[in-house]
């Protein structure tokens, strides 16, 4: 199994590259001309909102990151017990348990 910190690191490159791929299209807005660019604009305002969510995905991965530098790598963020080593596998940004996320989850 590997180590869920590289799994981040890698997929936080991944990103890194899909962004700048991403932002290199967004560099030309095609117009908004009347018959014309329609479906041009439309395909630059999605790839506008995906670059939004990537680096947001970006964020969240370089906090959990510095977790580790912190050693808090692997502990909930609500109930500070230790997260289990299976789920941190599956979901290796999680900041909570499989319990609190339960609790999170029922409560909404």
């Amino acid at each position: 199994m590997e180590n869920p910190t590289n799994t981040l690191q890698r997929e936080l490159q991944d990103l890194k590259a899909q962004i700048n791929t991403l932002e290199k299209g967004l560099e030309h807005k095609p117009d908004y001309g009347l018959g014309t660019g329609a479906a041009a604009v439309t395909n630059w305002e999605l790839d506008l909102a995906m670059v939004k969510r990537l680096r947001e995905r970006v964020s969240l991965i370089e906090q959990t990151l510095s977790q580790t530098d912190q050693n808090a790598y692997g502990i909930c963020k609500q109930c500070g017990e230790p997260i289990h080593p299976d789920r941190l596998a599956v979901l290796p940004d999680t900041r909570l348990c499989i319990q609190c996320a339960r609790n999170e989850q029922d409560s909404k």
